[in-house]
C-alpha cells in the first residue's frame, strides 16, 4: 500500500475531478452532520425514558458530529496549505470514529431486555 502511494506521488499524473464531485461531497457532509445532530438531540432527550443505552448511543452520535467537524477542519487546512495542521489532523483522523464505536458498543451492552 505504501509503495503504491509512493509511486503515485512520484508520477506526474493530472487528475480531473468530475463536476458533480464537490456538490456531492459537501451535500453528504452537511446531511451527515445534520443527521447525527438530530440523532444526538433525540437520544439525549429520550435518555431519561429509555435509560443508559440511549445515552451511550447519543454519545456515539456526538462523536460522529465531531468527526464531521474534524473533516471540515482538514479541508480548511488543505486549502491553507498548512502541512503541520494537515498531518496533525490526519494523525488522529479516525479517533472520533473509534470513540463513537466504543460508545455504540457500550450502548448495546447496556441495552436491557424488552419490556
Amino acid at each position: 500500500m505504501i509503495a503504491m502511494l509512493a509511486m503515485l506521488a512520484q508520477a506526474e499524473t493530472t487528475f480531473h475531478q468530475p463536476g458533480y464531485f464537490m456538490p456531492v461531497i459537501f451535500g453528504m457532509l452537511v446531511l451527515g452532520g445534520v443527521g447525527w445532530l438530530i440523532a444526538a438531540v433525540l437520544g439525549f432527550a429520550r435518555a431519561r425514558a429509555f435509560g443508559a443505552s440511549a445515552r451511550w448511543f447519543s454519545f456515539a452520535a456526538v462523536c460522529l458530529i465531531l468527526f464531521h467537524l474534524q473533516f471540515i477542519l482538514f479541508g480548511f487546512s488543505l486549502l491553507s496549505e498548512n502541512n503541520d495542521l494537515v498531518f496533525g489532523i490526519m494523525t488522529f483522523f479516525n479517533v472520533f470514529v473509534v470513540l463513537g464505536a466504543v460508545c455504540a458498543i457500550m450502548g448495546f451492552i447496556r441495552l436491557t431486555s424488552p419490556r
